[in-house]
């Protein structure tokens, strides 16, 4: 894929932020995709780097590379390691994606003061996405937060869905780089207005 112009695409299709993945091993993510990316997109949306964060390190490479955020895995983070990463994030001015899968991880998220939380509906481990999680979960998440709903997102009634439940953003996928015309499939994503949901 040519992560630039994907993400030229997705900022015309109206993309509120991008998300680049930076980790090699495993999902052949890149530091210099997100370089890439940032450099094309300039200003027009943030960019997050996804990764398994787990040092302050990664963090302070997030910031260089042009990042605007970072995603946090609480599954992936002791809970004191989780505490350390989320207020250097804040110090050095990184936003951070906090992602959960249960209710203890939620617990754990809002511990650590997380701003934006986001639900993952695919179980890291098994990779089975079950739309039940977040529908659980988002509405648990204080309005003062941003509620992002994960996974299992590829046509407008699944963001109307997401909507329906309280989110406030998607992350979107696997259907957006497999799309053969993917700044008109984010404008399609884009385009599902947000509701009150059930959030309290």
């Amino acid at each position: 894929m040519d992560a630039p112009a994907q993400a030229d695409a997705y900022a015309t299709g109206g993309a509120a932020a991008i998300s680049v993945l930076t980790e090699p091993a495993h999902f052949g993510g890149s530091p210099a995709d997100l370089t890439a990316v940032r450099q094309r997109v300039g200003a027009r949306v943030p960019v997050l780097k996804k990764d398994f964060h787990i040092d302050e390190i990664q963090l302070v490479e997030a910031r260089a590379l042009g990042a605007a955020a970072a995603l946090l895995i609480v599954r992936a983070l002791p809970p004191g390691d989780l505490l350390r990463l989320t207020a250097y994030a804040r110090r050095i001015g990184l936003e951070t994606l906090v992602e959960v899968h249960s209710d203890d991880e939620l617990a754990r998220a809002l511990d650590a003061g997380a701003d934006v939380i986001g639900v993952n509906s695919r179980d890291l481990e098994t990779l089975e996405v079950d739309p039940a999680v977040p529908e659980r979960l988002v509405a648990r998440i204080p309005r003062a937060m941003v509620a992002v709903w994960e996974s299992g997102v590829s046509a407008p009634s699944d963001v109307e869905r997401a909507a329906a439940f309280g989110a406030d953003a998607v992350l979107v996928g696997s259907a957006l780089s497999s799309s053969g015309t993917p700044a008109a499939a984010v404008r399609a994503l884009a385009g599902v207005a947000r509701r009150d949901g059930v959030r309290a």
